[in-house]
Formats: C-alpha cells, structure tokens, sequence
C-alpha cells in the first residue's frame, strides 16, 4: 500500500494552481493562507498607493539627512567661520583732553577720597577767583592746593595740623532759654546781658518755630528744643578760639586777618598758620611742614618711540620740571625738559629726544599707546586746523603699516616694517573727542557669505553654517513631531480607553476634561510660556523639553476621544464577552485586546499629526518662542532671515528651510492618507 504525504499533495496542489491561465483562488487553495494575511495586505496596498510610497521615500531622506548627514558634514552647528575684508575699520582715537587726571607722588602721603573727588570743583573755584593758592580742610588735616599753570596743579598734605580759631561771620552760642519758667542759662559763665534781654526772648520765642530778632544792635538766632526750650546763638565777627587753645600774642589775629585777603600762610609767635575759607566764615589751622601728595595735570607724555613704556616717577618729575628748573631726576637717570614752539620737549643724558608734553590722548582704538610719533603729530596739526575752520570732520593721507591678506603686518627682508599711504578719516565724536578710520584687513565674522564649494548653502548672520544648521535642526523639529505625538497617543489612549470602557461618570468626567482642553487657546498659551520662560532665562534644552511637554499635553484631547469612541463600539462584541467571561482582568482587556484594535486608527492620526506638529514648532521657533539661538532647529534659521530685506537679498537661506519644512508635512500627509486607505477594509486596493 503506498504511503500517503499531506505536504507533497498540498505543493502539487499549488503547483496546479500556478498553471492555471485564469488566476482564480479556490477557498481550498494553500495561496489563500497569504492573501488574507492581515499585515502583508496592508502592506500590499501601502505600496501600491504611489503617494504614500513617495512619501515614506521623502521621511527616508528626511531622517538620513538629519541623522546621518552630520556625522560626514565637516561642520558643527555651533562652528563659527571668519575670513579677511578690507573694513572702514576703528585705527585710532584722539582726546583733547581737557579734564584733569590724578597721578600720585608719594604714597606716603594719605589723600582723603573726599578731597580727591573735590579736586575739580576747587580747581574752579581757583580759576573763578584769580587764587594760585587754596587751603580746603581735611577729616584727617588740611590741604594745600598749588597752581602751577593752567594744565598742572598739586596736592600737599600738612603735618600736625590742629584748628586754633574761627571767626569772621560766625554764630557763638549764648545759652538756653526755658520758655516755661522765662529763664535764661548762659553756656559761659558770668555772661549777663541783663532784664532787657530776657524781655526780648520772652516775647520772641513762642510756639515751636526757630527765628531771629534784633537786640543792642546785633543779632540773635533762637531754635526750639525739647520741653519749651530755645538754644538762643548770636551773630559774631570776633575770634572764637578753641578750648584751652589762646593766641600768644595780638599780632596772631591782625596776621590772620590779613591772610584771609592774601590768601597765604602766615607766622605769628614762631609758629605757622593758614586760614580756610569757607565763604564769610574763616578757620584758622597752625600747621606743620607740608608733603606733596598728588598732581593733577591734563597734559601726557607722547614718546617718540612707539610703545615705550613711561614710568610715573619719569612722568610726575618731568611735569614739574616743566614749570620748574627744567632738570629733573626719574629711576636714577637726569632728563632735561625744554619749551620748544610752545610744546615741552624731554631729552636724556645724551640730548637724545624722548618725548614730548601734549593735552591730546592718542591711543589705538583698543586702547594701546601704539601709534607712531609722526602719525600723532599729523593728527594734531590736522584736528587744530578742522577746530579752526570749524569743521567737525575731514580726512588727510599718511603712512601707516602695511598687511598682507591675513591681516599680519608686513615687513621687508631685514626684518623692518613697511609702510603705505592711506587715507585717514577724523570724525569729531564729542566736543574735544575724535575718531580715525581708515580700510584695513581686519578678521571678521563671516556673516551672510553666499554658497560656495567651503559652504554649500552659505552662512547666515552669526557666521554659521546654514547647511550644518539645517541638517542639526532637522533633528530637533523631527525629534519634537515624534516626541509630543507620542505624548498625545499616551495620555489620549489612557484616558479615551478608561472613558470608553467604564462609561458612566468616568467616562462623564473625562469628557468635559477633553471638552475644557479642546476649549484652550494653544497658541496664546505657547506665547504666555515663552515670555515666562524668557524671563526665568532658562537653558535651551530645558525649553524644549517645556515645550514638547506643553505641546503633548495641550493636544492629547483629540487622540482620546478618537479611542473613546473606537473602544464604544468594540466592547460589546463577543471577543470582548469571551474575555470577561474567562476572567481577565480590566486593565489587559483595555490594553491587550481593546487598545490593539485602534492602533490602525491610531496609527493614521499619529502619521497625520506630526506634520502639524513640526509645522508648529517651526512657527513657535520662528516668533522666538521655541528654541532660542544658538541651538538650530527650522524654525529657528528662518527666524535668523527673518526682515524683509534679508529675506529678499539671503533667499540662500530661508527657501531651502521652507522647503524641507513643507516636504516634510506634505510626506507625513501622505503616509497617513496611505495608511488610512490601506487599513480600510472596504478599499478597492
């Protein structure tokens, strides 16, 4: 008897089948198990929907470019590019200066900031009142201040100084007037102006108002006090001498008195005094020798080499000497100072010229005391032409560096630095403040440069590179479309499926929950958040973070109740019976039999959402909402361009974002509409 094999019946049996020219499928055909596959005919009618293909095909090259392209890319999103441009660049800056600048001379010498800060109103004071010599007090002791010209003067300090007199127009204290008992006690004793006095205070000092009243021909001040009473003062011109302190003889006031007009020290005894003077009232000091603290000068050294270091003994000596001998002594070297064409000029030793006195401050822009001796020359002679013709600009050519096309100064083959011809611009800034330009090399930020074979797409305003930024922000926006869709399908699967399989008052309660979310203005809401977030200045990454999360939260109300309605229909049917019926428990026949059968459903919505998705974070990062700079997303680069004169001149830039943007929503619409028609059982596909 032969043997009987059921797998070779059933091959010959398909093998039939093939031959057959009319292509019909028998209910006991073996073919049959794959044409009602479920997944491979889902499959067969995705591929067959050419849009959707073609859009799957676009999210591909999405995904490739934005992942795997920047591992090949030389660039970072961050890599910021510079390059050499000939710029009307800052070369230096002139100050006339006309303020006076402090330079200290022995620091032994305590100057009290007070009186260091007052320099320049006395200073004024000075010159207002003709004086060569003003004497200003001192918490610590009293000052002298010298005029040695108009552009120099100094500070000393004296030593042992004590206050011995005031006097002038000055008020003494007479005593105090109790207004209840109508009595009067003096302050010096055996003082007594007599009944008539008392009279004139008795009618004077009344209620709780200080005044003045006359008397014998003086007059007298009263101010209240506590418990009715009055401290009465008077007006004086006599000396009132300091506790215990009296003057040796009678030659010590007239002396003093003549110093206030003389405005000079004065000897009286075998002692010296000087009198301050503080409007009508005069204070006299007995003082000891004097040291010289501070200077106070508006002029600078201009050295003839540039660059040349000057120290502040070389500099403090020599401006003394200048409006002195001429000779001086700086870190144990002689110099000699002479006027020369109304300009102070400093030699060495060996008559070699160091420098020169001038009122101009000419720096580099930086800051640097590096331009040439000529150069300052030129500029000096040029901006006393421009202030007399009274023009506040104008221009001239001299010689300065010459560089090569990295920036670099150029020098010759002994080692020396050339020169060339340029046009320098003065603009007149403030009164007696001025800035040169001129073109020079200068490495700069290469911003806006157009696509070339370095950059493919170019660069943007901040020197980065637009293609390396596309490809980096290409990550985030698709990061941020996966990452809130897969919020809203979390949040929306759990509370559609508690709602649709409770019912009742949980499903009640879910849905005014998704009624109140549907209700929220998303937008406002998004602008709100990215104020707050400004304001607490939070790291990049961390708003995005609050971002996605706000976003998934905020949209998760239509996934819920795509699944409550699906989980509606489904749990009455007789899978759903048999399942309860064996006892499973709730939460798996939500989650392993209910949920699983709205994927599909699920699935198309999602495809579909992400495209909105990115579409909105893109616009978030454009109003300057979402990401902040410098980390790149879509939205982000064409915010960079975002005027529209830069969009007109950089199209470089914003069109290809714009591109990738609408190619990516338009795939993930079409993915979505070809996943919708292939889950479709009624489809003709």
């Amino acid at each position: 008897m032969a043997s009987y094999n059921l797998n070779e019946t059933l091959k010959a049996r398909a093998a039939n089948q093939v031959k057959k020219d009319d292509g019909e499928v028998k209910l006991d055909d073996v073919s049959r198990v794959k044409v009602l596959s479920p997944g491979r005919k889902v499959f067969k009618r995705f591929i067959k929907n050419r849009l959707a293909v073609f859009g799957t095909t676009l999210l591909i090259i999405m995904f490739l470019l934005s992942f795997l392209g920047p591992v090949f890319y030389p660039y970072g999103q961050k890599d910021i590019f510079y390059r050499y441009d000939v710029l009307n660049t800052n070369y230096a800056s002139v100050k006339d200066n006309t303020t006076f600048e402090t330079s200290e001379v022995d620091p032994s010498v305590e100057v009290e900031s007070g009186v260091n800060r007052k320099m320049t109103t006395n200073i004024k004071a000075m010159n207002t009142d003709g004086k060569n010599v003003l004497y200003v007090e001192g918490t610590n002791g009293v000052y002298e201040i010298d005029k040695v010209s108009d552009e120099l003067y100094t500070l000393s300090r004296f030593e042992d100084s004590r206050k011995i007199a005031v006097f002038g127009s000055n008020l003494e204290e007479v005593g105090t007037f109790d207004g209840i008992a109508k009595t009067l006690t003096y302050k010096t004793a055996g003082t007594d102006l007599g009944e008539a006095f008392i009279d004139a205070l008795k009618e004077n000092c009344k209620g709780t108002k200080a005044g003045e009243f006359e008397f014998d021909g003086a007059t007298y001040f009263f101010e209240p006090g506590s418990k009715k009473t009055f401290k009465i003062t008077a007006l004086t011109e006599d000396f009132l001498y300091e506790d215990g302190v009296k003057p040796l003889s009678e030659a010590f006031e007239s002396a003093a008195l003549a110093a206030v007009e003389s405005g000079e020290p004065f000897s009286a005894d075998g002692k010296n005094y000087v009198v301050i003077v503080n409007e009508d009232v005069y204070t006299a000091y007995e003082v000891g020798a004097k040291k010289l603290g501070r200077i106070y000068t508006t002029l600078v050294i201009d050295t003839y080499e540039k660059g040349a270091g000057v120290t502040a003994e070389l500099k403090n000596n020599a401006l003394l000497a200048a409006f002195g001998e001429g000779t001086f002594t700086a870190d144990g070297k002689n110099y000699t100072v002479t006027n020369e064409e109304d300009s102070f000029v400093i030699r060495d030793e060996a008559g070699a010229e160091i420098g020169e006195l001038s009122h101009f401050i000419i720096r580099r822009f930086n800051g640097d005391d590096t331009v040439e001796y000529e150069l300052k020359k030129a500029l000096v002679e040029e901006i006393s032409a421009m202030v007399e013709r009274g023009e506040t600009s104008g221009s001239f050519t001299h010689a300065i560096p010459m560089q090569t096309e990295d920036g670099r100064y150029q020098y010759d083959e002994n080692g020396n630095l050339q020169y060339s011809d340029t046009e320098l611009r003065i603009t007149q800034k403030e009164v007696g403040q001025y800035t040169i330009n001129c073109d020079q090399i200068t490495y700069v930020i290469d911003t806006f440069a157009a696509p070339t074979g370095a950059h493919i797409l170019g660069t943007d305003g901040d020197g980065f590179d637009v293609f390396a930024r596309i490809m980096y922000g290409g990550r985030i926006s698709l990061m941020v479309g996966f990452v809130v869709v897969f919020l809203e399908c979390l949040l929306g699967i759990i509370m559609g499926g508690l709602a649709g399989y409770y019912g009742k008052w949980v499903d009640f309660l879910i849905m005014r929950l998704v009624d109140i979310f549907y209700c929220l203005p998303s937008m406002p809401i998004m602008i709100i958040l990215g104020a707050m977030m400004d304001a607490m200045r939070l790291d990049t990454y961390i708003r995005l973070i609050v971002m996605m999360a706000m976003l998934g939260i905020m949209g998760w109300a239509g996934v819920a109740r795509l699944v409550r309605g699906q989980i509606l229909s489904l749990r009455e049917q007789e899978f759903m019976l048999a399942a309860e019926a064996t006892g499973i428990r709730v939460r798996h026949r939500i989650f392993r039999h209910l949920i699983p059968n709205v994927m599909p459903q699920l699935i198309v919505s999602a495809t579909m959402g992400m495209g909105g998705t990115i579409l909105t974070e893109s616009t978030l990062s454009f109003l300057g909402l979402g990401v902040k700079h410098p980390l790149a997303t879509w939205g982000t680069i064409i915010n960079s361009v975002s005027s529209a004169s830069a969009m007109a001149h950089y199209a470089y830039i914003w069109i290809p974002v714009g591109l990738l943007i609408c190619l990516t929503v338009i795939a993930f619409n079409f993915v979505g509409d070809g996943l919708r028609d292939a889950y479709d059982p009624k489809s003709k596909q």
